[in-house]
């Protein structure tokens, strides 16, 4: 937990001080020290602007994004008892991305436009479950996989014909753009619908941690410790979809956390979700916060969230698959 936590600082001195813009390391503490003390008189006012208006809603931002994907993750890699599940396994991020894609084809403003996004990601998992609990199966947890799955794929056409007819100069762009994830344009407002689903989801989670841990067995062993599998997965699934839908809905599509992280944390800290859900909340928010640092000061031009985080992402799928192999073999 301490190597979770120290990652996390490291993270958001670097995200606070690296910029193209001059504020330091000092003029951060000198900033810190000063609102400690009731005023920012002896802080020159750029730097103020730059960390409290600039960098600050941006920083808060990649954190709750990046907190809320590992934990959506990790909660669904227990819950599904596979080590290759991610957050937008039932289809959250694929209907997030078709409300938002609608709401830029229809002109709408970045509010309606996130709200979009939001609605699009929890209309999509509830279809999935709705879809998947019709159908009677002696294993329901792989009909839900594979009902997110053709879900998923569904959406994704959705989403491709809205791009085929929309504007190619003004429409189309804006939707590539938001597709590929960024925070570049995150304002303070954005913090506000961001902060209250996921603190909301990730709290439901936290309480729900003892009882995650009996649904890593097989349902029928999990019955009979007393726990409702039914009642709880469903709970699960609508908070690890609400922490989903609200990060694609801010910071649109930005793969491989959900995969990548649960696997650090629970290597750092075991399977105890009473442990791996805060570990894996600072690991998130931390390995966000170093993606985005480095897509907005690695080249003149930003870089797409999504870019990067598939190139740390596929490597390390890859070693997955190589260590599960053996396993198998």
């Amino acid at each position: 937990m301490l190597i979770a936590l120290a990652v996390l600082i490291a993270a958001l001195l670097l995200a606070f001080t690296i910029g193209r813009y001059p504020a330091g390391l000092g003029d951060l503490l000198d900033l810190i020290a000063a609102k400690l003390a009731g005023g920012t008189a002896h802080v020159p006012p750029a730097a103020v602007d730059v960390l409290l208006h600039v960098r600050g809603p941006r920083v808060l931002a990649a954190l709750l994004v990046g907190a809320a994907l590992a934990v959506a993750g990790t909660a669904f890699q227990g819950l599904f008892r596979n080590p290759l599940v991610s957050p937008d396994l039932l289809g959250a991020s694929s209907g997030a991305a078709l409300g938002a894609v609608l709401g830029i084809y229809f002109s709408l403003g970045v509010f309606a436009i996130e709200a979009c996004a939001f609605a699009g990601g929890l209309a999509a998992v509830g279809a999935v479950y709705l879809i998947g609990s019709a159908m009677r199966s002696r294993d329901p947890i792989l009909v839900l996989v594979l009902t997110g799955v053709v879900i998923g794929a569904l959406l994704g056409s959705g989403v491709g014909l809205v791009k085929y007819i929309a504007d190619p100069y003004n429409q189309l762009p804006a939707m590539t753009f938001w597709l590929l994830g960024s925070l570049a344009a995150t304002t303070s407002s954005d913090l506000v619908p961001l902060f209250g689903p996921v603190a909301f989801g990730i709290l439901v989670l936290v309480a729900l941690r003892w009882r995650m841990n009996v649904m890593s067995l097989p349902d029928e062993e999990a019955r009979a410790l007393g726990v409702p599998t039914g009642l709880l997965r469903v709970v699960i699934i609508a908070a690890a979809t609400l922490v989903t839908s609200a990060s694609v809905a801010t910071a649109g599509i930005i793969g491989w956390i959900g995969l990548v992280v649960p696997h650090i944390a629970r290597t750092l800290v075991g399977p105890d979700f009473a442990r791996l859900l805060p570990a894996a909340a600072l690991l998130g928010g931390g390995f966000l916060l170093a993606i985005d640092t480095l897509a907005r000061t690695a080249t003149a031009t930003e870089i797409p969230l999504g870019i990067l985080t598939s190139l740390v992402g596929t490597p390390f799928f890859i070693w997955l698959l190589a260590g599960m192999s053996k396993t198998w073999s």
